[in-house]
């Protein structure tokens, strides 16, 4: 496990960080931030850091939205300076995955200085891009440190406030969707970052109303529970902790809407929102009796491969092939298989509905967002009604992963 050392939360980040430098003997600097962070954090800190005599190269990434995809990549790697330099992420998620992945292929090191928690993968190795318009997760690096200026956190727009309370609470169908990949299609597990992940899910829980109100202490408690949950996928190696049935809505509709010239909204304002979706899929598993469940077994029949790239080429166009070669495990699957996953469903129906019994119902989960101040209607994400549907519909067809989406279909049931 790469070492990250120290993680700072708290009043005067800043100062924490020049003590840090002058520990380690860092003098040369490339600051990456856009024009918000910069205003918010990353200009203090140049000025700081150049007051100590050390050299600083500054990129401020400029437009209305920044993503990271190959344009932005590119505008990052054409302005980095030549030469031995310490890489210093200022902003959200977007700007950390874009030093993260460049400062990676650079060979050189960065620290993590987040302005609003608003993610959980200020700690993580995973940088997800937007390649070619599809939503993948390149690994990468960690940060060598992070410094999480308490004021700064709470100073954050609110929605972004809100949209780390909705990447966080995610972690309740993910969690649910690791233990059925474990139980059902052998995905490798760790009962400790299972426990880590779900306290760390539990701690925002019991401060929601303290991160509503932006308060020190709610926050300080929402952004320890987004660093731990970047350290279990740090730990565990993948995002499965932390990335389940709610992400990949989520990534499939940021990617039509990227395609579609439309602003993407946040990426945990999505989450949250795919969450209270999501939940519906578990409510109806918990509701469903086991005869139901055994009638549903004997009337599923397996798809054949053509029929699933038909439905991944109506999904996806152009970005099709790539998708069906990563989810070749699921469309390729023997009938022999098939028939071995249905019995293994059968024989653990009691394990089923426990695991389904961990995800919150529907409501609940809106009333968490309602109190946080997150996003609760499509409308909000610039989304229509009748694209929600094809989130899930087609979202799950991203990762080679095992869901509650994949448990419906050996039952037989509409995603």
């Amino acid at each position: 496990m790469p070492l990250i050392e120290p993680i700072y939360v708290g009043k005067n980040a800043t100062h924490k960080l020049i003590d840090y430098c002058e520990m380690e003997q860092l003098h040369h600097f490339t600051l990456i931030a856009d024009r918000h962070t910069y205003q918010a954090l990353g200009e203090s800190v140049e000025n700081a850091l150049k007051k100590q005599g050390r050299e600083v190269a500054s990129i401020i990434l400029k437009g209305e939205e920044i993503i990271a995809d190959e344009h932005y990549l590119v505008q990052t790697l054409i302005h980095a300076p030549i030469g031995a330099s310490t890489f210093l992420a200022v902003g959200s998620g977007t700007i950390t995955d874009i030093t993260r992945f460049i400062s990676h292929r650079t060979g050189r090191a960065f620290i993590s200085l987040p302005t609003a928690p608003s993610v959980d993968g200020f700690t993580s190795i995973g940088a997800p891009l937007v390649i070619n318009g599809v939503k993948q997760t390149f690994s990468a690096q960690a940060p060598i440190a992070l410094f999480a200026d308490l004021d700064t956190l709470c100073n954050a727009p609110q929605k972004l406030i809100a949209a780390g309370y909705g990447d966080m609470i995610g972690k309740f169908t993910s969690l649910a969707d690791w233990r059925l990949g474990a139980l059902l299609w052998d995905e490798p597990f760790d009962e400790t970052i299972y426990k880590r992940t779900q306290a760390a899910v539990q701690r925002c829980i019991q401060h929601t109303e303290a991160i509503s109100q932006r308060s020190e202490e709610g926050v300080r408690h929402l952004m320890e529970a987004l660093i731990e949950s970047g350290l279990c996928m740090l730990d565990i190696g993948n995002s499965r902790p932390a990335s389940g049935t709610e992400h990949h809505a989520s990534h499939y509709w940021e990617m039509k809407l990227l395609q579609e010239k439309r602003p993407a909204a946040l990426h945990g304002a999505k989450v949250g929102f795919a969450l209270i979706h999501a939940a519906a899929y578990y409510a109806k598993i918990r509701a469903m009796s086991r005869q139901t469940m055994l009638d549903c077994l004997e009337a599923a029949t397996l798809p054949s491969q053509g029929q699933e790239e038909v439905i991944i080429q109506k999904g996806y166009g152009a970005l099709a092939e790539e998708v069906i070669r990563e989810h070749q495990p699921f469309i390729a699957m023997t009938s022999e298989t098939f028939d071995s996953i249905k019995r293994r469903i059968a024989e653990n129906w009691d394990d089923i509905q426990a695991i389904a019994a961990t995800v919150p119902a529907p409501d609940e989960i809106q009333s968490y967002l309602q109190q946080a101040g997150g996003v609760t209607e499509a409308v909000s994400l610039g989304l229509r009604d009748d694209e929600i549907s094809v989130g899930f519909t087609y979202g799950h067809y991203l990762r080679n992963r095992f869901t509650v989406l994949k448990l419906n279909r050996f039952l037989n049931q509409e995603s």
